[in-house]
């Protein structure tokens, strides 16, 4: 977190100054994933699982492999994957790991992207998150279920697609829809001008070999296979904003989607609502 106010302040200068750096620092800006640190619950709960390292190539910041640090509790045949949002980690799926534990026959099974929590690495990315979760499919287990909130719902989306994983469920909480929208809504919130939000997309165009608008879950989504797909919202998120999730659920009418009121984009993990829902879903399907 420290280095992102450093980042922000650093941005406020350069692009009051017309300063040429100020390019850099908005591509700095939107790929650094701040950390906070884990809590005492936290580290209770990682204390309490199996830890293991898988490799993840990264195809457009280093071109190397990177580490991703895992966590699993319990030995079930029934495979939970847990992906969690941008500035985030496994752990904070704390409430909701510990109530997957009290179901038999599970494993439950998390990680930290790369570039965030335990997983080091400068930048991070979508498709970081997303190679993450094929990577657990490919060397250490096939999920069942894959639970994914805000990044992380529309990573296990590209994940499930690339891969043809073959799911019982698939539950998205909040997921974001529109890449390029959440970008714009971050730079706008350091007031980061027009024509420095227009600099940024045309690096990004020459960078990766996609448009940001590329990543958008309304025409990106197409499964192939049959699972229960179970949605939960807010309608009042502002960092995934219903009109964008309402125009993706219109297209996809076979998909359970259930608002939680005034949730909120990150408490909705710690929703109690959101998660007797998810263990009942769970529960039916095992």
């Amino acid at each position: 977190m420290k280095r992102l106010k450093e980042i922000v302040n650093e941005l406020k200068i350069s692009t009051a100054n017309g300063q040429q750096g100020a390019e850099k620092l908005v591509r700095e800006f939107i790929f650094y994933s701040p950390k906070m640190p884990l809590r005492l619950h936290q580290e209770k709960l990682l204390a309490d699982s199996k830890r293991f390292t898988l490799k993840v190539f990264d195809t457009y910041f280093t071109q190397s492999q990177l580490d991703i640090n895992c966590f699993s509790w319990g030995t079930g045949d029934i495979k939970v994957v847990l992906t969690h949002g941008w500035a985030s980690k496994a752990a904070d799926f704390y409430e909701l790991i510990e109530a997957l534990r009290t179901i038999h026959n599970l494993e439950i099974i998390a990680f930290d992207a790369p570039g965030n929590g335990s997983s080091v690495s400068e930048f991070s990315n979508l498709m970081l998150y997303a190679d993450s979760v094929k990577s657990i499919a490919e060397n250490y287990a096939k999920p069942d279920f894959l639970i994914g909130h805000s990044l992380g719902g529309m990573a296990n989306v590209i994940a499930l697609q690339e891969a043809q994983l073959n799911l019982r469920c698939l539950i998205s909480i909040a997921p974001l829809i529109r890449l390029k929208e959440n970008f714009q809504q971050s730079m706008d919130l350091v007031n980061i001008n027009p024509s420095g939000q227009e600099k940024f997309f045309k690096n990004f165009n020459e960078e990766f070999p996609v448009k940001a608008e590329h990543f958008n879950l309304t025409k990106l989504y197409n499964p192939g296979t049959d699972f229960y797909h179970f949605l939960a919202y807010d309608m009042l998120d502002h960092i995934s904003p219903y009109p964008f999730l309402a125009e993706f659920l219109a297209r996809n009418t076979a998909i359970k989607a259930k608002d939680y009121h005034d949730a909120g984009h990150y408490k909705i993990l710690k929703s109690q609502a959101v998660i007797s829902d998810v263990l009942n879903i769970i529960n039916s399907l095992c």
